[in-house]
């Protein structure tokens, strides 16, 4: 369809005259334009669009004719008809020049190949010299209203309500005069003949225009009145006119006819233009749609518009444009698609808001091919004031060129790729396509082996075409834009046909003379070497492409003969490599369908030829045979009303069998769109050939074709393709339609479920309507897409420009810049709801499955139930027959079923929600349809729905529902957005809770950091940390500091604990099935407080009954190798526990520490004093382990990569050189050799170090390890920092616990408990895991110390009374545990001895007391 594009150009007038134009006529080429002022015409070029010659009345003249008022060229462009105000007919002959046979000539340097070329090519490009001598004056003695060249004829209707025939030849007999009140009218042909049947006496016309196709005049009477007068024989007398007229209309003002489609357009003072068209079988007058602004897209100007003052049909009849008398322009397609208008956006406001005054035009004119709208505006530029007087009368209102781009389809509406969107202009092409050059085989790599490559990659390529993939077609918002060949253009503009290959690697363009074409792949267009050849062939019907061919049909100018002819897009342009048919009749249209050409004949005929090809020789050539001829004369009253032809694989029957795939290949039926209606013919099978079952393989015989069925009215573009594919059947079978302002259509086949019999009842095909809000220009068949184009305007209003004094005001700010935007819109979703609508569920079931693997198909869903819903709940009238209920149980046979209907609910207002869950159901039910499938995402938005359509009270229990499956599935963001959820329903907000966090406030995230991109410090200064401590006797939510701010500010609030219970619960479950992996991240991922919650375990949940459960269960929750023993072992130097710990435990320790830095850890060490208990002595690894990380790397990636500084004293592992290597699991042998070189390491030893690093786990479980040993140390839990010991194999850790142990202060029961679960591991790995013997015998020392202790402390303590404070003390908080929470775990708290511990001691025993009961709930307490 047509597009503006860019700024309009402002043409200048050269000469000198105070007179304005006002009146611009085109010659029927629209070559020459002729402009009129008062007593003034000119005659200007189009391209280049210059003013050739300028003929001024005399004064004495002028005041006897009167002033020009209009002007008609004759056919043949030699003469111009002029209208003046007195009522004369000035006939004027329009010559070319004598000697000066050029008025512009190119000039071209010297050496150009241009300048050497035969007679006849340089006048093409140059402007022609006229001049114009005035013939012949008559004098009609009355004010001419309207002229109007009908063949040799000149009609002139006056006021006096006369038609005047004029020839042309005025040599002749000069003229005839009708009156018009003697022409018979009535509201039909068939009543006419009985006489006057209406009043028209007094009347005058107004407006006529003459229609080709009709053979008559629309027209307009000067009561507003309107009609159309034919003559009902050969003759054009007063005897043998008929008239018939709209019965409603009494406001017309103008008219103007479309020839091809038969439409006549009647301007009304209303603002709205009718469209009417002629019944075939009564003769009346039926209106076929209208043209109007709509107070939805325009409010503000729909209504006042005023008048329409000019209708102008663009050359290809394919879109009209409107102007009123208020102003303003305005495109619509020819039935009805509005395509631009200027009174609204940027054409009507500018950039600060205030509203231009709409451009007024008093004449416009489309240019040739309809690439340009000469507009002469009665208001764009006054006369400037000059203090030269010469100045300012050479200034006059401006002739303003608009420019286009159209589709493609307007003039060549072929089938050799409707994928693909194809605009021409006036210069260049614009493409769809992306990078085909990546996008399809790149085995073309040169144009000369173009053709074996596609024979290559696609062996029948004749027999199914390629599809291009979605991501090609679809591509980027940004056109591929192509300029034609400048040489081509010069000599042969305007471009008339352009076409593009299958696979969108090749386009043709074809202009006045010849044509050339453009590889993607080279980048190169070819041009007939031969001009002579280019300049004697005028492509008459078009051209399209079949494989690497192109199809052309033409006329040979020296032969005088029409012909086919096919060209090798890789051979050179040469009539030499062309096949060339001899055709018997004017081809007006082709088209291709497979192996097939179809031609469409001015003799209304129909010709069928196949296309063979042949590797004769090193180029590939083409043979064409006549296959068929079909005679359409019967059907088809003129010609020029055939749109378009095409050939499909379309036939009614196509439902009856799913098992002939076959057929549906073959060419079964002719589709020809005549004057906007579709018509049909298919293969009449009834006759004794389908009989015949012995047919050879060669056989050419054809079927005939049935007599045309229509199947559908006003029709702009048709779709269909030679595609199979069994799987999306519905779609490729199908024949998509354009159909103006009522949308598109497609008539879709029904095919029988499962291949049963279909019912007999029941239509093969069914025609579907649905409204779509781009104009289409393409459809993809596979992938249920429209692609279109809509036009963007971009202001500039506000450049230095717009402001320059004396200028007034330029194009540039009075027009927005004008660019053309590509588009795409889903249909399948209007498809399956008119389905529904016609009870074809079964029918809207197979083709929505069949497009299910769509990436767009959840939203088909969707919008379908989004538009059903919209209508029917905001509908004033009741609804006797709701969809929405249907399409809620179409919609549940889809796996998306939940998430559609939320995220519709989602995206509709509040008030429709009740009506939506009153037919798809209740959104209890539906969220917990989401909890049993797991998609907890969804759940979480169906939690959203029941905040707002229930009580809080159902909002809470399902939101806890929801939240303790999260925690289980380890969906952490999902479990924030709860938390932040429940806090929303318990402090009584009633917005919904934002979607993400605000901000993310610092928690002990540790070597869990992989899993969330940020980066966390473990050092705090002393100060804030006093500033953040937090008494835990207070309340038993999590410990404050950063963390509390993360919960709400009031921590008494019910909802904090209720929360923190549930978070408790789930910690405790997680470490009692010993998944201490999971316990992490739960802490990381939240900010869980692990070290506080576990001080208060540390008696319960966090001790360890079975250490070899235990330690199985985290080899394989952190994918740790068991060891193993190798062989060398034996005599290995490492089996010195002192030389083993020196090197071996100190490499690895130093790869463990430098492991940890991946936290951020800033922990530079502390002298702050503390309270001394064993818990300090059990501190003291992880202070070791800390000083390690001062300095570390920003966790910004999903997996650490620590770096340290090589000069780091405060590193441990700063004592081998190994520090720069992350891991030393990865194996940097040449490192290892170099740093141990003074160790002198045999082969042997070498493999033991390779076997030791082979038994460490991942990197990732290191930093994890390491951090959870540091958080058990902080926490006091030393039954797991020795089974983590025992995993890492770290002698040093048990020797640390176990120098712990030996406090006075340790409950005998922990002691016990150790010992117990070291000599288990002994006895297991005694049996089961002979790679921990080593290991064991070493720490086998330490074993010893714990049993001396527990003999020790067993003997006092058992006649000692238990104190309070004794039994309450491993459960209690202790003073590093409330550090500001997550942000420092390894600076102690500035806290005196004596007052600290002893105000401790206070508080405990009550605190015991209030701890009880709420532990105890916490335990039994189950949430609904």
């Amino acid at each position: 369809m047509y597009f503006l594009t860019g700024w309009p150009r402002r043409l200048m007038c050269p000469l000198k005259s105070e007179e304005k134009p006002f009146h611009i006529q085109p010659d029927s080429h629209r070559v020459f334009f002729a402009v009129l002022s008062q007593t003034q015409i000119s005659i200007w070029y189009s391209r280049p669009s210059v003013l050739i010659v300028s003929y001024k009345e005399s004064a004495k003249a002028a005041s006897q004719f009167g002033s020009y008022q209009q002007a008609e060229w004759r056919p043949d462009s030699t003469m111009i008809a002029v209208a003046t105000a007195n009522g004369y007919i000035l006939l004027f002959d329009v010559l070319a020049a004598g000697e000066d046979k050029y008025l512009y000539e190119p000039v071209y340097p010297k050496g150009s190949p241009r300048v050497k070329v035969t007679h006849g090519y340089k006048e093409e490009q140059c402007a022609p010299a006229l001049s114009v001598e005035l013939k012949k004056v008559m004098d009609l003695q009355a004010p001419i209203t309207s002229l109007q060249s009908m063949q040799e004829d000149l009609v002139v209707a006056t006021a006096d309500g006369l038609l005047h025939l004029i020839h042309w030849d005025t040599v002749t007999n000069g003229r005839k005069d009708i009156n018009v009140c003697t022409v018979p009218f009535s509201v039909d042909l068939q009543s006419s003949r009985a006489g006057p049947s209406l009043d028209f006496k007094d009347v005058h016309i107004r407006d006529m225009e003459y229609c080709v196709t009709l053979d008559g005049f629309a027209v307009v009477f000067d009561d507003g009145r309107v009609g159309f007068i034919t003559p009902i024989s050969s003759r054009f007398s007063a005897e043998q006119l008929r008239g018939v007229w709209a019965q409603d209309v009494i406001d017309g003002t103008c008219v103007a006819v479309n020839n091809k489609y038969r439409l006549m357009a009647f301007g009304c003072a209303s603002g709205s233009v009718l469209v009417y068209t002629i019944d075939a079988a009564t003769g009346s007058m039926q209106l076929s749609h209208k043209l109007e602004l709509t107070a939805k897209h325009y409010p503000d100007t729909w209504n006042k518009t005023g008048a329409v003052k000019l209708i102008r049909w663009s050359p290809d009849c394919s879109v009209t444009m409107v102007t009123w008398e208020c102003g303003g322009l305005s495109l619509w397609s020819v039935f009805g698609a509005h395509l631009i208008c200027t009174l609204g956006e940027d054409f009507a406001y500018r950039s600060d808001g205030t509203k231009k005054d709409p451009i007024k035009i008093s004449s416009m004119s489309w240019g040739a091919e309809g690439y340009h709208l000469w507009v002469i505006s009665s208001d764009v530029s006054q006369p400037l004031e000059s203090e030269s007087e010469n100045k300012a009368t050479t200034q006059q209102s401006d002739i303003l060129q608009f420019q286009f781009i159209k589709s493609a389809l307007t003039a060549n509406p072929c089938m050799s790729n409707q994928e693909q969107v194809l605009l021409q202009g006036e210069d260049r092409l614009y493409l769809t396509c992306g990078d085909t050059a990546q996008a399809q085989s790149t085995s073309t790599s040169s144009a000369n082996s173009d053709h074996r490559a596609f024979k290559e990659r696609n062996p029948l390529p004749n027999t199914i075409s390629i599809s291009q993939g979605l991501s090609t077609l679809l591509g980027h918002r940004h056109w591929h834009v192509v300029q034609i060949h400048s040489t081509y253009l010069d000599s042969n503009w305007p471009i008339r046909f352009a076409a593009i290959d299958t696979l969108g690697q090749c386009v043709a363009v074809a202009g006045r003379f010849g044509f050339a074409h453009y590889s993607f792949l080279t980048r190169k267009w070819k041009l007939f070497g031969n001009i002579t050849q280019e300049q004697n062939m005028v492509v008459t019907g078009g051209l399209v492409w079949w494989n690497d061919f192109i199809v052309i049909a033409c006329y040979n100018l020296i032969d005088q003969q029409e012909e086919l002819r096919l060209y090798l897009r890789s051979s050179n342009l040469d009539n030499a490599f062309a096949n060339i048919t001899k055709l018997y009749s004017e081809t007006l249209l082709i088209n291709v369908f497979r192996d097939m050409v179809i031609l469409f004949r001015a003799d209304c005929s129909i010709c069928l030829y196949s296309i063979e090809r042949k590797q004769d020789s090193t180029n590939p050539t083409a043979s064409i045979e006549l296959l068929q001829e079909v005679s359409m004369s019967r059907y088809i009253p003129h010609p020029a009303l055939v749109v378009s032809v095409t050939l499909t694989s379309v036939r009614t029957e196509t439902g009856i069998t799913l098992k002939a795939p076959q057929q549906a290949c073959a060419a079964e039926s002719i589709m020809l769109n005549l004057a906007g209606q579709l018509i049909m013919m298919q293969r009449d099978r009834s006759g004794p050939q389908v009989r015949e079952k012995e047919t050879t393989a060669n056989q050419k015989k054809l079927l005939p074709f049935c007599a045309p069925v229509v199947l559908a009215q006003c029709v702009e573009n048709v779709w269909t393709t030679c595609r199979a594919n069994k799987n999306k059947r519905h779609l490729l079978e199908a024949l998509w339609l354009a159909c103006g302002e009522a949308g598109m259509k497609v008539w879709l086949p029904l095919f029988p479920r499962d291949n049963r019999k279909p019912h007999s009842f029941l239509s093969r095909r069914i025609m579907l309507p649905f409204h779509i809000n781009i104009y289409p220009l393409a459809v993809l068949f596979e992938d249920a897409l429209v692609l279109g184009a809509t036009n963007e305007t971009v202001l500039y209003d506000g450049l230095p420009w717009a402001g320059v004094a004396g200028a007034g005001e330029p194009l540039e700010a009075l027009f927005p810049f004008c660019t053309v935007e590509r588009t795409s819109q889903i249909y399948l979703h209007h498809i399956l709801r008119q389905l529904l609508v016609r009870n074809l569920g079964e029918q809207a079931l197979l083709l929505a499955q069949s497009c299910a693997g769509l990436p767009y198909f959840p939203h088909v869903l969707e919008l379908m139930v989004h538009v059903v819903l919209e209508e029917e709940a905001t509908s004033r009238e009741p609804i006797p027959d709701p969809l929405l209920p249907t399409v809620a149980k179409f919609i549940t046979e889809f796996p998306l079923f939940l998430q559609t209907i939320v995220h519709c609910a989602r995206k509709t207002e509040y008030a429709l929600w009740n009506y939506l869950f009153a037919a798809v159901g209740n959104p209890k039910d539906l969220f917990e349809e989401c909890l049993m499938a797991q998609d907890l995402e969804t759940a979480a938005s169906y939690l959203i729905i029941l905040q707002n359509m229930e009580v809080p009270a159902v909002s809470r229990q399902h939101a806890t529902l929801l939240f303790n499956t999260a925690l289980e599935q380890g969906k952490w963001d999902l479990c924030r957005h709860m938390i932040r959820f429940l806090k929303a329903i318990g402090s009584g907000e009633t917005g919904t809770p934002p979607t993400t966090p605000t901000t993310q406030e610092p928690n002990s995230t540790g070597g869990f950091e992989f899993f969330r991109h940020r980066s966390i410090s473990f050092s705090q200064s002393a100060e804030s940390l006093a500033a953040w401590k937090f008494s835990l006797q207070k309340t038993l939510s999590m410990p404050s500091g950063p963390s509390a701010k993360r919960w709400s500010k009031e921590s008494e609030c019910a909802e904090n604990m209720y929360i923190d219970m549930m978070l408790w619960r789930h910690a405790r479950r997680l470490l009692e099935e010993v998944r201490l992996k999971d316990l992490g991240c739960f802490s990381a991922q939240l900010g869980f407080e692990l070290i506080g919650w576990l001080c208060k375990e540390r008696t319960r949940a966090a001790r360890v009954d079975d250490f070899v459960m235990a330690l199985k269960r985290l080899h394989e929750d952190f994918l740790w190798p068991f060891p193993v023993i190798p062989a060398s072992s034996i005599n290995s130097p490492f089996r010195n526990s002192r030389y083993r710990t020196a090197v071996g435990g100190r490499l690895l320790k130093s790869q463990s520490a430098d492991s940890l830095i991946n936290n951020e850890m800033d922990t530079s060490a502390s002298n702050t004093p503390r309270s001394h208990s064993w818990l300090d002595s059990l501190n003291s690894a992880s202070r070791e382990m800390d000083t390690a990380s001062s300095h570390g790397a920003h966790t910004q990636e999903a997996f650490l990569s620590p770096l340290l500084n090589k000069g780091d004293d405060c590193s441990i592992g700063s004592a081998t050189d190994l520090t720069e290597t992350s891991s030393m699991v990865d194996g940097d042998w040449t490192m290892v050799d170099e740093n141990f070189s003074t160790l002198s390491l045999t082969q042997s030893e070498l493999e033991h170090i390779s076997m030791e690093l082979a038994n460490k786990g991942p990197h990732k479980s290191q930093v994890q390890l390491r951090y959870l040993l540091h958080i058990f140390t902080e926490a006091g839990c030393p039954e797991w920092c020795v089974i983590i010991g025992i995993l890492m194999r770290e002698a040093s850790v048990i020797s640390q616990v176990v120098s712990c142990l030996q406090s006075a202060e340790v409950p005998v029961d922990t002691v016990l408990n150790i010992k117990n679960g070291l000599m288990a591991v002994d006895v297991w790995a005694s049996t089961d895991c002979l790679g921990y013997k080593p290991f064991l015998n070493l720490i086998r020392p330490q074993l010893q110390k714990l049993v001396e202790v527990t003999q020790e402390q067993v003997q006092p303590e058992a006649f000692q009374p238990t104190s309070t404070a004794k039994l309450v003390e491993p459960v209690c908080p202790w003073p590093e545990d409330s550090r500001g929470g997550p942000a420092s775990l390894n600076t102690s708290v500035q806290s005196e001895e004596g007052s600290g511990a002893s105000r401790l001691e206070e508080e405990i025993p009550g605190e015991e007391q209030e701890e009880q009961p709420l532990e105890e709930g916490t335990f039994d307490c189950t949430l609904s």
